[in-house]
């Protein structure tokens, strides 16, 4: 064994030991985003908006921020009572928007007491409305994002793309061709970037409009039921006390 090692010692001492090659460093997704250029900067800043919006609007927009069983039971016992002070006092401590519809209605017939029930609806299905509009426009910031985003990118794709023509034609040599992969890479990334923001943006948008026009459909319910109660009320008054809205019970 001895014999062996000594024969092959001489050929393993002239065989060369191979160079180390310094392999060229990858590049990290943050230093990619970071390189992708300016448009970045608002493209970050609308995808930490649009997950706030998401957050904020999956807390606040649910059945029982507009209307709630609760509420609705309450109202419902007080208005065949004919405690209409009680339902106003009830309407004030409560959130909800069928609350606040309640509430204008009630302060109405307070501060009018010769109104007639059309006026009276009037103002319900106004304060319904507009609680209506406010909730659609609440969601619509998504769909501005949704649209904003792709834009955005597609800006940024722009200044991709021209920094790859200005460096095929410069005369740097073999240093374009780097220059070149750069402003492509740079193009895709923005392209990327606004359609990972713009995608999710609008599929939340269509999820939240819908459940916006679930609530609304149920606001709409609450207020009728709200009405008809206070039709019959209406109804119930003596002929010689029509002209006068709840004048007694105040």
């Amino acid at each position: 064994m001895n014999n062996i090692l000594a024969l092959v010692a001489p050929f393993l001492a002239q065989t060369p030991t191979p160079p180390l090659v310094d392999l060229p460093r990858t590049k990290s997704i943050l230093d990619t985003i970071i390189g992708a250029g300016p448009v970045m900067i608002p493209l970050f800043i609308l995808s930490i908006f649009s997950v706030m919006l998401v957050i904020v609007y999956l807390l606040t927009i649910r059945r029982g921020s507009v209307v709630s069983s609760g509420f609705m039971a309450t109202a419902d016992a007080l208005l065949r009572k004919r405690d209409y002070l009680g339902l106003l006092a009830v309407s004030n401590r409560h959130g909800e928007a069928i609350a606040r519809v309640v509430q204008k209605v009630l302060d109405f017939t307070t501060k009018n007491p010769s109104a007639d029930f059309a006026q009276v609806r009037e103002i319900a299905e106004t304060e319904g409305t507009r609680v209506a509009s406010s909730l659609n426009n609440r969601v619509i910031y998504l769909a501005d994002i949704g649209m904003i985003a792709p834009m955005l990118g597609l800006l940024g794709t722009v200044f991709g793309i021209i920094k790859s023509f200005g460096a095929l034609g410069s005369d740097l040599g073999t240093a374009r061709y780097a220059l070149l992969s750069s402003g492509v890479s740079q193009a895709l990334v923005n392209t990327a970037a606004g359609l990972a923001i713009g995608i999710p943006a609008m599929i939340f948008y269509a999820y939240f409009r819908g459940r916006v026009q679930k609530i609304i459909s149920d606001l709409e319910s609450a207020v009728t039921h709200i009405l008809a109660l206070l039709s019959l009320q209406y109804n119930k008054r003596s002929p010689e006390r029509t002209p006068v809205l709840l004048e007694d019970e105040f």
